[in-house]
Parts: structure tokens; C-alpha cells; sequence
């Protein structure tokens, strides 16, 4: 370590380690403390602290100091002093090194040791059943995950986001690392990384597909579970933060540390040069260090009563995320924590988005869920951040988080009712036809309130949790048992079907029949009213063999196989058949909700639903429970936008479905049928009446003039 000088006073704002090319300006907030120690490492494989920086300055809340002659690179973490008091909701234990909440870099891992516990701890549990209210004495040094001084200063060139419109918008939801892990045209130092997402394999993917954004899951700097690590296995989806403002190291080729920050960089730019916007899943509802019982190794130890939000009795956590702890969004310094990291990955970063995980437990004022809270108020007020694309989980554990359509004006939501409901429709449940119309029409019932419009819908049919679109066709029971739990964990209740036979078969009749209903599926969350999310590697046909949970995977069951028989080649076209039609026919991409009213062409109207008896629905039709199929009749929006007629078949039977008539002299023209190879039927003209066979989706235009080069 380079000879410091004399510690001057330094400043509390802004919070973390920001070098200034002559030292370094420390800031730490926490309004419990009695005292607060900087400790300097020489090295990552250092047990112990070389050099202590007491902080003497205290200034609303926040210790600082400025340290001459520190450089980017320079290891530290913190000793905080302060009361071991639980049932008073402190647990400041000045023998363990904490971890900056506002590092931008990794200097240090952590490594899993009883010593990272505030309390005697025996293999990660508490010693005795009161040892949770007792203070550990042993040192964490050697184990702790430790910071590292930044420089981050990058040439960003003519670097610009695409600042894609919302009804243009077609999310592409990837794992950092599992996209490219197995890709063979990706070189080999670069799969699996960021750098690899920018590679020119993955851009051809993404462009050729249709998509505009791709989104990400974690990449905030996140540890293993201890329970993991004794099973050999990872926290590979990552929504386990340690920091908030720390890109996770293990994406980068180089691992110094400044590589990762470089490399996303690098990552970001080479998106947006293809017209792609980045968008993060980000996790700050919870932390990494879990409940009462967790390890102390950086929030909790540095202020723990601010931080997280505490029971009655202070000395446990209020859990709305399923891991132990929640972050206290109602305390000043928290939210100011998360509001300082989303500017940064605006700011410095250049992102464009973010997916709040487990949304509504950000959003609870007291106890309850609050659309005005001061996480949203903050956000919709903020310069920065209300021009980025904001979308929520809108829910958390807590049956009274789950709040789609209740978010205010401006975010948009993962709609799991249209998962539901569209997953439910393909499946042939009863009574699902009026639900099915409302989702593919945008889900007014939810969000056409407030000013909200259809972009607030994202739609889905899978994400990363869950099974993927192969498997909800294949399998019927989740298969985890190698994660470890027994086959506890993970959803049970799917809307999925396997058609005959659970999990692969040679039988062709089921597996021509799940191929059509994977196309069907692609084909309602592609052509629907809202925001669509494609899931990475369901339009390659990616199984996960039945694990609808593989959060601890990181291997080939996760990983995208890109070795693509003729069937897997048949559906990435017709996924990219479906996004080209999107981007061509403005009446998909709406900005308003349909209303029954007049559309661009005379005639027609903006929607209109048909019966195959060719007259609008009856209401008496609609109520009909195994009624599941449907003619959507959907009118121009502009004037090089078409006519289409979208025919829904869920049932078992072969319909005699009378079209529409065509006005104006024109005539009907398939664009696909899901019920026959994509190349055979293409633009092939029909009459009045439409063979429609069971399990189908077909789309058709009304082509009014032959010699117009329509």
C-alpha cells in the first residue's frame, strides 16, 4: 500500500469511496453507531487489517474522512462500533469487517466461516437457542467480503440508448451468463460473460429474433448461500445482493477490479450500437444477509435498525420476500441507498430500465402495500430515473402484495393474470374464452385506469422462474430434486399439460401436438395488446427436464443448448415470423386501449369478435364454459396497416369456421397456421370459410388490392 498522508476531514456526500486522482473520500451512513473504523488490506489473501483510519467526522448520520494517496484498487472494509443490543434492534459487532453498501468493486469475495456470524454460530446455526442475543467474539477478517477503490472513468465514445417507445418494445428475458456458456460461434474467453453479449453471435440472434431490449437477471454483486455451497451448488440466478452498486465479478473475462465495471460497460455499448436497449433485474427488497440468524457481513452490522424493517420486538425481521429480511424503504438513508444505485446504472452505467423484484414489498408503507408510497413518489419525481422504463413484480410473499394492475401511473408490470389466464385457455379449461379476449387485448380490466395504456401490460407465458415453454408442455409435476430440497421448493400449481405422457417421448402424435401448442403459446404473447417478454431459449425449445426452480443450477440445466435440430430452426423462424409481424402492423403495437370503435378503414372496427357462425359474438356464446375458440377481427390504425383476423382454437374439435366477409373486393390471406409447417402455407389465399384444426392459431390478412404489391 502506497504511504498515506495525514487523514484529512473529508466530506459526507457522496456516500462510498470516490477517488479524485490524489486520494480517496470515505462515507459511510449509520445513526447508531458509537464509532466507525476504516480498515485498509494489503492484499485479497490478507488475514488481517494493515492500516486502521479512524473516522472522527460525523456529520448527519454519515462518518467520512479524506485518506491522501489512496488509489483505485486499494482493498478496505469497516468496523463498526455500537451496542449488541437485539431486542433494541442493534447488532454492531466491531469483530467483523463489512462490506461497503455503496462499493463499486469487489476486492474480495466472501468465504463461508462461522466467524461471519454476529453470534456464537456452530456450521451456520446459532450455538444454543438464545446465542442469536449474544455477541460473537471472533474476528471475520480473514473470511469477509471485502470492497475495493474504483477509478471506473470509461470512454463511452457516441454512445446513446435507442430509448426504444413502449408499444416498439419487445423484451428478451437472459441470464448474463447462460446465453452464450454453450454457444458455439462465441469464442471460448468469452462465453458466458458480457462482453460475450455484445459478441456479434448474440447480436445476430437478437436482431434476427425482433427484439429491442434484453433484460438482464442480476448482475449486482450477490454471495452463495451457505446451504448451497455445502451441497455444491450456486446461486445462479443471483438474487442474493451483497452490492448494489457492484457489477458480479464471475461475468467478467478479467477478474481485477476494475474488470467487471469495463466489461459491462463495453457490454452496454456494444448493445446500443445494435439498437438494443439493457435493461437489469434488480433485487432491493432484501439482502443477502437473511433473518435474525443470518451472517453479519455488511447492513446489519453496520446499521441494522435502519436498514431493515424490524417486528414489534426489534430483535427479529420482518420477512415480505420469502429470505428473511426486508429492506426498510420507509427509513430515509434506505431508500436513498436504492434510489443512489438505480441513478448510477442510469448515469454511469448507461442502462436503460430495471425489473424490481418482489416489487410490492418496496411499495408497503406500515404493513400495507401504498401506491403513493415514497418509493414511487420518489421515483416518479426523480429527473433520472422517471425516464427510465420502470416494470414491476407486482407482488411479493404476502398474499396483500399481490397488486397487478395496482401500480401507479408510469410502471408498467409482469402481468401474471395473462400468463394465467393464456396458459389456462391453450390448456382447455372451462370458461376461460372471456378471460383469453381480455388478455390479448391488453388487460384493460387492469390497467386501463390513471392514464395507464396497454404498454403496462408485459405479458408473459414463462420466465426464469417457472418452466420453460417446452417443459409447460411436456411435464405436468416439477422434477427438482437436484436442488437439493426434497422437491419442495418451486411451484406446484402450473397450467401445464404434457398430452400424454410426462416428461420426452417418442410418440410422434404428442410431440407434433406440443410443438403446435408452443407455437400457439409464442403466437398469443406476440400478437397481444401490451408489452411482450420472451423468455431466452424458448424460441430454441430449451427443457430444464422438468425443474421449474433451477435458481442453484449453473450447468447444461440452465444453460441455452444451441444445438438445433430441423424442429428447434422451425420454431426460431416462426418466433421470428411472429415479432416481424409485430414491428409491421401498427394495430399490434397500440397506444390506447381498443374501444369497439371505428377503426382507419371504413367498416371495420378498431376490434371485433366473431363466432365461427360468422356474426359477432353473442353474450350468450361468451358464457358457453367449453367454448374455446374464437375469430379476433382487428381494424387498421394507420394507413399502411392491414386488416387481421386472428382464429383461436383450444378445443379438441375440427371447426368449419365461416370468416368475415371481405369488403371492399378484397380477400382473406394466411400469414401462418400453427396446425401446418410455416413455408407450405404462407400467403396462401382462403375463401369464406376456414378449416380450422384443433389446438390452432391462425393469422390471415384482408388483402384489398392485388396490384398494389400487398
Amino acid at each position: 500500500m502506497a504511504a498515506l498522508s495525514k487523514v484529512l476531514p473529508g466530506r459526507p456526500y457522496p456516500l462510498g469511496a470516490v477517488w479524485d486522482g490524489a486520494g480517496v473520500n470515505f462515507a459511510l451512513f449509520s445513526a447508531h453507531a458509537d464509532s466507525v473504523c476504516l480498515c485498509f488490506f494489503d492484499s485479497p489473501d490478507a488475514d488481517i487489517e494493515s492500516r486502521v483510519v479512524e473516522l472522527t467526522e460525523c456529520t448527519d448520520q454519515v462518518w467520512h474522512a479524506y485518506v491522501p494517496g489512496v488509489r483505485p484498487g486499494q482493498i478496505y472494509g469497516y468496523r463498526v462500533h455500537g451496542p449488541y443490543r437485539p431486542f433494541e434492534g442493534h447488532r454492531f459487532n466491531p469483530e467483523k469487517v463489512l462490506f461497503d453498501p455503496y462499493a463499486r468493486a469487489l476486492g474480495r469475495g466472501l468465504q463461508w466461516d462461522d466467524s461471519l456470524f454476529g453470534f456464537p454460530a456452530t456450521n451456520g446455526l446459532p450455538a444454543a437457542p438464545e446465542a442469536v442475543n449474544t455477541i460473537d467474539p471472533r474476528d471475520s477478517a480473514p473470511f469477509a467480503p471485502l470492497a475495493a477503490v474504483a477509478d471506473g472513468s470509461f470512454e463511452w465514445g457516441d454512445d446513446k440508448s435507442p430509448q426504444t417507445p413502449w408499444p416498439d418494445t419487445v423484451i428478451y428475458e437472459l441470464h448474463p451468463k447462460g446465453f452464450t456458456q454453450l454457444h458455439p460461434d462465441v469464442p471460448p474467453e468469452l462465453r458466458g460473460t458480457y462482453r460475450g453479449l455484445a459478441s456479434a453471435p448474440a447480436i445476430e440472434h437478437f436482431r434476427k429474433l425482433g427484439v429491442t431490449a434484453v433484460e438482464l437477471l442480476p448482475v449486482h454483486l450477490h454471495a452463495e448461500e451457505a446451504h448451497l455451497t455445502k451441497l455444491g451448488l450456486k446461486n445462479y440466478w443471483g438474487y442474493n445482493t451483497l452490492g448494489f452498486f457492484t457489477p458480479q465479478p464471475s461475468y467478467a473475462a478479467d477478474q481485477s477490479p476494475e474488470g467487471p465495471l469495463r466489461e459491462f460497460k463495453e457490454m452496454v455499448r456494444g448493445l446500443h450500437a445494435a439498437g438494443l436497449e439493457v435493461l437489469l433485474d434488480v433485487v432491493y427488497n432484501h439482502t443477502c444477509e437473511g433473518n435474525e440468524r443470518g451472517p453479519t457481513v455488511c447492513w446489519r452490522g453496520i446499521d441494522n435498525a435502519s436498514y431493515y424493517r424490524l417486528q414489534k420486538n426489534l430483535s427479529r425481521n420482518v420477512n415480505f420476500t420469502g429470505v428473511g429480511n426486508t429492506v426498510d424503504t420507509r427509513h430515509p438513508r434506505a431508500l436513498q441507498m436504492i434510489l443512489d444505485s438505480l441513478r448510477y446504472w442510469v448515469e454511469e452505467m448507461h442502462v436503460d430500465g430495471f425489473r424490481f423484484d418482489l416489487c410490492s414489498a418496496l411499495g408497503r408503507e406500515s404493513d400495507a402495500f401504498d401506491p403513493g408510497s415514497g418509493f414511487f413518489d420518489a421515483i416518479f419525481q426523480d429527473p433520472v430515473l422517471s425516464r427510465a422504463k420502470m416494470i414491476a413484480e407486482p407482488w411479493d410473499i404476502d398474499p396483500s402484495g399481490y397488486r397487478v394492475g395496482g401500480y401507479p401511473t408510469g410502471w408498467s408490470e409482469w402481468n401474471g393474470k395473462f400468463r394465467d389466464d393464456v396458459r389456462q385457455y391453450w390448456r382447455g379449461d372451462d370458461f376461460r374464452l372471456g378471460p383469453l379476449a381480455t388478455r390479448f387485448s391488453g388487460s384493460s380490466d387492469h390497467y386501463g385506469h390513471s392514464g395507464r395504456g396497454p404498454r403496462s401490460s408485459v405479458n408473459l407465458i414463462t420466465a426464469h422462474d417457472g418452466f420453460t415453454l417446452h417443459d409447460l408442455v411436456s411435464y405436468e409435476r416439477k422434477r427438482n430434486i437436484a436442488n437439493g430440497e426434497h422437491n419442495r421448493d418451486g411451484e406446484s400449481h402450473n397450467n401445464s399439460r404434457n398430452y400424454g405422457v410426462e416428461g420426452p417421448t417418442d410418440d410422434p402424435k404428442i410431440n407434433a401436438l406440443r410443438e403446435r401448442q408452443k407455437r400457439n403459446l409464442l403466437a398469443t404473447l406476440l400478437l397481444s395488446a401490451g408489452t411482450p417478454m420472451l423468455t431466452a431459449g424458448d424460441e430454441l425449445g430449451r427443457t430444464q427436464l422438468g425443474n421449474n426452480n433451477a435458481y442453484c443450477q449453473d450447468n447444461e440445466i440452465s444453460w441455452l443448448d444451441w444445438s438445433l435440430d430441423e424442429t428447434k430452426r422451425e420454431l426460431v423462424e416462426f418466433t421470428r415470423v411472429l415479432l416481424e409481424l409485430r414491428r409491421t402492423q401498427p394495430a399490434l403495437r397500440r397506444k390506447q386501449f381498443f374501444n369497439g370503435g371505428p377503426s382507419t378503414m371504413p367498416g371495420l372496427k378498431d376490434i371485433a369478435w366473431y363466432s365461427d357462425s360468422g356474426h359477432e359474438m353473442r353474450d350468450d356464446e361468451w358464457r358457453q364454459p367449453d367454448r374455446l375458440w374464437i375469430g379476433i377481427l382487428i381494424g387498421p390504425t394507420e394507413a399502411e396497416g392491414d386488416p387481421l383476423l386472428f382464429l383461436l382454437n383450444a378445443s379438441a374439435l375440427d371447426l368449419d369456421f365461416r370468416l368475415p366477409p371481405a369488403s371492399l373486393g378484397g380477400h382473406w390471406e394466411v400469414l401462418f397456421d400453427t396446425n401446418t409447417q410455416l413455408a407450405a402455407q404462407r400467403n396462401s389465399v382462403v375463401g369464406a370459410h376456414y378449416d380450422l384444426q384443433p389446438h390452432s392459431f391462425v393469422a390471415l390478412r384482408l388483402v384489398v388490392d392485388l396490384g398494389d404489391g400487398k
